[in-house]
């Protein structure tokens, strides 16, 4: 199974249990959230921005109304191996959204992992996640369902 087709099971099961708790949850795939704000210009009406943004591998947000929503948790994913370079970019990821929201928690979740530990090189290079978890197949288990959801 390819990361983006992985990712997509996995919000639409985290949306389904996460409805269950709040209503205003909701979990998708592929959302771009802006990272930074670069002002390009000045003028007497203000500055001229150009908003920057990354693609997220999952986006958990509160539905706020219908027109307004709140980026809580963004959740990137890797199957089976993850090497230091992904560690290192995912981290800076989760660093420069965190600088645009402060509130934002970020965390990477491994597939496919069989009984392997979380790889070291996560724990070194991964100082801006708020969470690591790993699965062994791509569906999980119970308390692997359950850690995502809490």
């Amino acid at each position: 199974m390819k990361e983006t087709e992985w990712a997509k099971y996995v919000a639409s099961r985290l949306e389904i249990r996460l409805k269950k708790h709040d209503k205003k949850l909701c979990a998708r795939p592929g959302e771009r959230l802006i990272y930074a704000n670069e002002i390009k210009e000045h003028s007497p009406e203000g500055p001229t921005y150009n908003e920057m943004a990354f693609q997220t591998d999952i986006l958990v947000y509160e539905e706020l109304n219908n027109e307004l929503h709140k980026p809580r948790v963004v959740i990137e994913t890797k199957v089976e191996k993850v090497g230091t370079h992904t560690a290192i970019t995912y981290s800076q990821k989760a660093a420069a959204h965190k600088s645009v929201y402060p509130y934002l928690r970020y965390g990477i979740l491994l597939g496919k992992r069989g009984n392997d530990p979380l790889p070291g090189r996560l724990f070194r290079h991964g100082a801006h996640f708020n969470f690591m978890l790993s699965w062994r197949d791509y569906k999980p288990r119970r308390n692997e369902r359950d850690m995502l959801t809490d």
